[in-house]
């Protein structure tokens, strides 16, 4: 048992020194949904909060996203995230994309799977209050609504 702990120990010692990229962050983005649509500021802090670390060119990495393993787990997630919605690179979006990606949002949140609860457990000031959750739901409806008209 000792052998295995000393081998544990001395392999999370050797693997820091194979760094991972982190996906860039960038602040300066004028595609952002933020900067383009009329979005509530309750709504604006609560999408900053629970959603921008991952579904943004702004992520903010705390200390331990730069340890490795978890620096691997991170820079999965980071990109999985904005690959999948990018808040930065809103206008890029067709029409029919946006509707798509604003229903998800209402869907992903009203059925809980967002934000992930992985994030969450060491995030907890992400975790959605039902309020949250029906700010989050409405606007998206609504905005839906809106990008829909125009």
């Amino acid at each position: 048992m000792k052998k295995i702990v000393i081998a544990i120990v001395i392999l999370l010692v050797v693997i820091q020194f194979f760094p991972v990229n982190l996906p860039e962050v960038n602040t300066d983005n004028s595609g952002d949904l933020l900067k383009n649509a009329d979005v509530p500021e309750e709504v604006a802090e609560i999408l900053k909060t629970s959603c921008y670390d991952c579904h943004s060119n702004e992520t903010v990495y705390p200390w331990y996203s730069h340890v490795a393993p978890v620096s691997y787990l991170v820079k999965r997630d980071v990109e999985k995230g904005r690959e999948e919605l990018n808040f930065s690179e809103w206008t890029k979006l067709k029409k029919s994309k946006k509707l798509t990606k604003l229903d998800e949002i209402s869907d992903e949140v009203k059925e809980g799977d967002m934000p992930m609860s992985i994030y969450t457990l060491i995030h907890s000031h992400a975790k959605l209050s039902d309020k949250q959750k029906e700010l989050i739901i409405n606007w998206a409806d609504k905005y839906a609504e809106e990008v829909f008209k125009n």
